[in-house]
């Protein structure tokens, strides 16, 4: 039996809800026990009101603060407690649990995985940024409190269900799987007037649109490339990237000794929530099976530098180390928004990150965990601030 308490950070967004999802079904299946101890969500008062509700946790957080009333409007009589903004979302990331999901995406999600990280507990990684910025030293924080990080992405958590974490010198290289998005058979010309709309239609994914934009350009694959040389201690030059359209395998492990391990399943976000709910255990819930025979066949082919430079970028910061990483996860997100906003063509997505790296060259490193997060934090708005600048610089041009 499974038995968890568990605190949802992000639990109104997609990662959060499919969490308690998978916790009803494991409760129903009879499998696993869950009792949750915080629930922080944002804008979505309803939603979080209901979940908590639902749950009864300690307490319910928004992280807005013009919306506490309504929260609290909405949860009066429950018994639970009720707190607004950044500050309230962090101290619910520090409550003693088994679990923290930490599913909040940008800067603000970096803050609660960085402070869930002293806990003790186990850390269920689906914020980017955190790895993205922090990398060794939010990994070095987890160990020093006796706690443990599992990924969440689909990726990492493929290649964490069958990396030898004991010997790891048996690896020879890591290969991350990328669908291609909806533009890997697109022709740079056409990519050039491709609109937010074209770019959010994912083949095999529901995801946001943010990070449907990842995919389109390939930046969502080199952001997993450096959390992966991050989370399994490997260096960029033993981590491939392969696209495989029908996405079902979703990483590989190759060992020295030419074995090659892959984890496959169909594409749904809820199994490696599933796995990080349960781990080292297995979580009972109705997952969709993979059936080979109706699949027919796996294909694979080498990502296109040409037209997807993202993906080299992407590399080039973490083989530059010190701050690129988290320069380059800035610039792109500065990108991609503009780009949705229809500021930005869709080939200048790259041009931005490039030029961005390239100014910001002598960024330093962040070092010493304790002070990792909020220096990461300073080079992410130094960096955004130049992005944005290049952005307008493109628009005018235009």
């Amino acid at each position: 039996m499974i038995r968890r308490r568990v605190s949802v950070l992000g639990s109104t967004g997609s990662v959060g809800t499919s969490t308690l999802d998978l916790m009803v079904h494991g409760q129903a299946a009879g499998s696993a026990e869950f009792e949750v101890v915080a629930l922080t969500g944002g804008a979505n008062i309803e939603r979080l009101a209901e979940q908590a509700r639902r749950w009864r946790p300690e307490v319910a957080v928004t992280a807005d603060p013009a919306r506490l009333e309504a929260l609290r409007d909405a949860l009066a009589g429950t018994g639970i407690a009720v707190a607004a903004g950044e500050q309230a979302v962090i101290e619910a990331a520090t409550r003693p649990t088994d679990l923290v999901m930490a599913s909040i995406v940008g800067a603000a999600g970096l803050k609660s995985a960085w402070a869930a990280a002293a806990t003790g507990a186990t850390l269920a990684l689906a914020n980017k940024e955190s790895l993205v910025c922090c990398g060794a030293s939010l990994i070095e924080r987890v160990r020093a409190h006796g706690g443990r990080l599992i990924p969440v992405d689909s990726e990492h958590s493929a290649i964490f269900q069958v990396f030898p974490a004991e010997t790891p010198d048996h690896v020879a290289r890591l290969i991350l799987t990328a669908s291609g998005g909806p533009f890997r058979t697109t022709s740079r010309e056409a990519m050039a007037s491709m609109t937010p709309e074209q770019a959010v239609a994912h083949p095999n994914w529901s995801m946001g649109a943010k990070i449907s934009v990842d995919s389109a350009t390939m930046a969502n694959k080199g952001l997993e490339m450096i959390e992966a040389a991050y989370l399994f201690g490997m260096p960029a030059g033993k981590i491939d990237v392969v696209v495989h359209p029908e996405s079902i395998i979703h990483s590989l492990v190759e060992f020295v000794d030419g074995s090659t391990l892959a984890q496959m399943g169909p594409p749904d976000m809820r199994t490696p929530i599933a796995c990080a709910l349960a781990w080292p255990e297995r979580l009972d819930w109705p997952a969709p099976r993979l059936d080979l025979a109706a699949m027919g066949r796996l294909t694979f082919e080498a990502p296109d530098p040409v037209r997807f430079p993202a993906l080299r970028l992407a590399r080039e910061a973490l083989e530059t180390g010190a701050g690129a990483p988290t320069i380059f996860n800035a610039a792109n997100e500065v990108a991609a928004l503009a780009f949705l906003d229809r500021r930005l063509a869709f080939l200048n997505i790259a041009a931005v990150i490039a030029e961005t790296l390239d100014r910001m060259t002598k960024a330093g490193p962040i070092s010493g965990y304790d002070d990792a997060c909020a220096g990461a934090l300073a080079l992410d708005a130094d960096a955004r601030r130049v992005a944005v600048g290049i952005v307008q610089d493109l628009a005018i041009a235009a």
